[in-house]
């Protein structure tokens, strides 16, 4: 005697066990690769953020490139300069001291000139010249550094603000959908709180080091103005030995 409630839990039972076989065997579809361009990612980051960190990163290569060759062109040595200043200062040829320091577009030279051009007057004051232009030498090498330093520190931070305004894009997507929202509807601001911190990181910290390897540059050419200066001060006393 069989009893109709057991034989269909029988088949039911053997149906799903069909069933898991079947998905255990089925081959999984294949997984779409998708890629997305620059322009792309900058969209998904909008426009009221990236475009200033776009602007800011221009600014920021601009000013790197733009220093760098100035301070190349500052620590530029010219072979027996200050030989030559010497043996003309000896000897009397104050216009041809001058002529050289003219003709070497360096800090150092600018302020030799001012300093030969006060020879005469006592050496108190032919100091004095020469600090003042030095100074206004460090002045035109310092020119931009401060912007740097602030793309340094504001992109990091802008980036950061749309990471802030990203999550809040994606709270106010899972309030107004509620218990049945997707995580593609909450993609989007995800996607933007993403780049835009990575955005901002990537422009901040080359633009970082590039200030620090700039000051440091800086802090060279004045260490080598210095020197010139102890020594051609050395040069105007050497007469009156």
């Amino acid at each position: 005697m069989q009893f109709p409630l057991l034989a269909q839990l029988q088949e039911t039972t053997q149906q799903a066990r069909e069933v898991v076989e079947q998905a255990a065997t089925a081959t999984p579809p294949a997984p779409t690769e998708t890629t997305l361009s620059i322009w792309e990612l900058i969209q998904m980051g909008g426009w009221y953020i990236m475009g200033p960190l776009g602007l800011m990163s221009i600014i920021a290569v601009y000013i790197i490139i733009e220093r760098t060759l100035a301070m190349n062109r500052a620590l530029r040595d010219e072979k027996d300069f200050m030989a030559k200043i010497r043996d003309y200062i000896h000897e009397g040829k104050l216009d041809s001291a001058r002529n050289l320091c003219q003709s070497t577009n360096t800090p150092v030279a600018r302020m030799l000139e001012k300093g030969i051009s006060r020879i005469g007057k006592p050496l108190k004051d032919i100091e004095v010249s020469i600090e003042n232009q030095g100074k206004l030498e460090v002045y035109q090498l310092e020119s931009g550094i401060p912007i740097l330093a602030t793309v340094s520190g504001a992109a990091p931070m802008l980036g950061f603000l749309g990471t802030v305004v990203g999550m809040v894009v994606t709270f106010h997507t899972m309030e107004i959908s509620g218990a049945g929202v997707e995580l593609s509807a909450l993609s989007g601001g995800m996607m933007q709180a993403m780049i835009t911190t990575v955005a901002g990181l990537i422009i901040g910290i080359p633009a970082y080091i590039g200030y620090n390897l700039l000051v440091a540059r800086v802090n060279k050419v004045v260490q080598k103005m210095e020197a010139r200066t102890i020594e051609f001060m050395e040069v105007l006393e050497a007469p009156a030995k």
